[in-house]
């Protein structure tokens, strides 16, 4: 069986309404001849004349009658589905978006960002799940619409990124720690015993690079797995954790911050997301809300 040309059906609707081939293709900008060709492969698509001549006029069969409001319904939505992405009616958008990140960017944030999106989408609802590894399976299987994080080797390469924020590690300990008074060394630094983030077997890190380079090793007397842990206990022992400053400003909250002794670079967070939401436009307002949040929390006064 032939398949049909569906070019035809917005040919046909502007027949129906003009009634005329000439004016048809005059709107259509064919030649009447053209159109009259067009006319004829519609009457054997569908097996009736549709217009049929009375006087010096056309008039539609009543096969061409029942047809028309169904022609133009599938003319519109074709139209609506060809078209560029509209922006999303905010107040109207029903949606709950899931968001990945490690811990610490939701409680530094998303009061913040929560406090965005009620205003301006009161039925949008944000999911946060804690991002235990960079797998990015639950990006490409539609499980997280985005993620948050530094980006490294082993993200998918079709993933979308989007530079949030500039990040540097700094030092943390407890008021009150050996560590507070008098200058902080290469050596009293590594000295000290540490709290270490990984979430893996491999807990070296720039931290220990540039100790390494100084002919230094760190004190390591514990590994966790999230920043919130490490300065959880950092806050209640002796332990150091050296975690990034943006990304755990609330959580470092009472305690002592201080620069790293030794040369570590820096980190960019950022707003990562499968390539089949970049369109999207509630995930384009969403990524625009995450992104002017960051910004606008980025204080230089919490500078160390």
């Amino acid at each position: 069986m032939t398949k049909p040309d569906f070019n035809l059906l917005a040919t046909l609707e502007v027949l129906l309404v003009e009634g005329s081939v000439v004016r048809a293709a005059r709107r259509l900008r064919l030649s009447p001849s053209a159109m009259s060709r067009a006319l004829s492969r519609l009457r054997e698509t569908t097996g009736d004349p549709l217009l049929v001549r009375a006087g010096r006029g056309l008039v539609p069969t009543p096969r061409a009658l029942e047809l028309r409001d169904q022609v133009s319904r599938l003319v519109q939505e074709t139209e609506a589905v060809l078209r560029p992405a509209e922006k999303p009616d905010l107040e109207r958008m029903e949606r709950t978006f899931t968001l990945r990140s490690s811990d610490g960017f939701v409680e530094n944030f998303g009061p913040a960002l929560l406090a965005r999106v009620a205003a301006e989408a009161p039925g949008v609802r944000l999911r946060f799940v804690q991002k235990a590894d960079k797998d990015s399976a639950p990006l490409r299987e539609g499980l997280v619409d985005l993620e948050t994080g530094v980006v490294g080797t082993n993200n998918a390469p079709e993933l979308r990124v989007q530079a949030l924020f500039r990040d540097r590690f700094v030092g943390v300990v407890r008021a009150g720690h050996a560590l507070a008074s008098g200058k902080i060394s290469p050596k009293r630094y590594a000295a000290a015993h540490h709290v270490v983030v990984s979430r893996n077997q491999h807990y070296r890190g720039p931290v220990d690079d540039g100790l390494h380079a100084l002919g230094l090793e760190r004190n390591i007397a514990t590994i966790v797995g999230g920043f919130a842990t490490a300065l959880s206990l950092a806050r209640t022992t002796d332990l150091v954790a050296s975690v990034p400053e943006r990304h755990t400003g609330n959580l470092r909250t009472g305690m002592l911050s201080f620069p790293l002794p030794v040369k570590t670079p820096g980190i960019t967070v950022s707003a990562i997301w499968h390539p089949r939401m970049d369109s999207d436009p509630g995930h384009r307002w969403l990524r625009a809300c995450l992104r002017e949040v960051c910004t606008d929390a980025l204080d230089p006064a919490q500078d160390v």
